[in-house]
């Protein structure tokens, strides 16, 4: 039998009648995250690092029941002993290790090896059999220095500004936003979140876990031109994104690496910063966890999986109804 099963429920451990980031209903849910193609509603009882009891909670409601546990703190469940490690995803993110009579898995939720100064960085898990994301799984897919991209963003921000523009960057509520508003510049504009990724925020301040403040954003009290905007991508459809003329739309996004992504979004400028890891991450990644079997989902699995196996490992898919990064969220 093997340690983790995928099921139509999701990643299932069977001696320990737990399941991982399950994407149906189930009595106990392991969750690498607070995003919410992992971290989903409706499970009887929920466990994740510390740093996500509060997301879970503002995300998924207050009612529900969660444990926190810190980083590469063991629990175990009937004879499987589970650790929680840093994935460098986005805060309180993790990459859950399951030990069984000797043998080790780990499945990396999502994560990126770069430090991005915000959440906690990755960290190696050594294993036998790893699960793990391909969202950016092609060659094609390296990224630059985060110290270049924040470079370029606040220069755009600034051009912007002194043209009595406002800068309307798109980005996650949940990771992506928190990251791009720590890259920008103190005093270059005033910085307005959209009311989600605010709410976010305040959760996240609260439990001083990120330090940035910002002004609420009011489409009804707001300067017309000038100033800094963060906000989920789907703002960009709202009437007063069509309607305002002195707006500069930018994306922060991995996707902005493939040659007419800003085009096809009508996008005035794009910025290649992703939450994920690139090509030379995952490879990375996959060297130092030492694991013999590579199991590839969400993402370029099939052409990851082939590449693992061209490297002399035991390479595999997983079909799971994890999401990735979109540029349509």
């Amino acid at each position: 039998m093997e340690l983790l099963t995928n099921t139509n429920h999701g990643l299932y451990c069977p001696q320990a009648d737990v399941y991982i980031d399950p994407w149906k209903r189930v009595k106990k849910a392991l969750i690498t995250h607070g995003h919410s193609d992992h971290a989903r509603p409706g499970h009887q009882q929920y466990l994740c690092h510390t740093k996500s009891v509060a997301i879970l909670k503002h995300r998924l409601g207050k009612a529900i029941t969660v444990q926190g546990v810190d980083y590469n703190e063991c629990i175990r469940i009937n004879g499987v002993q589970f650790s929680f490690h840093p994935a460098g995803h986005i805060i309180g993110s993790c990459q859950i290790r399951v030990e069984y009579k000797g043998e080790v898995w780990v499945i990396t939720g999502d994560y990126k090896t770069q430090d991005d100064g915000v959440c906690t960085p990755y960290e190696v898990v050594q294993c036998h059999t790893m699960i793990t994301e391909c969202t950016f799984g092609l060659p094609v897919f390296r990224w630059e220095a985060q110290e270049k991209v924040a470079k370029n963003i606040n220069a755009w921000c600034l051009e912007n500004e002194r043209n009595g523009e406002t800068s309307l960057i798109y980005a996650y509520s949940l990771g992506k936003a928190q990251r791009v508003h720590a890259l920008l510049e103190e005093g270059i504009a005033q910085v307005y979140t959209h009311p989600t990724v605010y709410k976010t925020n305040e959760v996240l301040l609260e439990q001083h876990l990120f330090d940035r403040t910002s002004i609420c954003f009011d489409k009804d009290h707001f300067p017309k031109k000038g100033g800094i905007i963060i906000a989920p991508v789907a703002f960009s459809r709202s009437n007063w994104v069509k309607k305002n003329r002195k707006l500069q739309e930018a994306m922060v996004s991995g996707w902005m690496q493939m040659r007419g992504t800003r085009r096809r979004q009508g996008l005035d400028q794009g910025f290649v910063l992703s939450d994920h890891a690139d090509w030379k991450g995952l490879l990375m990644a996959v060297k130092e966890s030492k694991a013999e079997r590579v199991i590839a989902t969400h993402g370029y699995q099939d052409v990851f999986a082939k590449y693992c196996t061209e490297l002399g490992l035991q390479g595999e898919t997983y079909d799971t109804a994890f999401e990735g990064e979109t540029v349509d969220v």
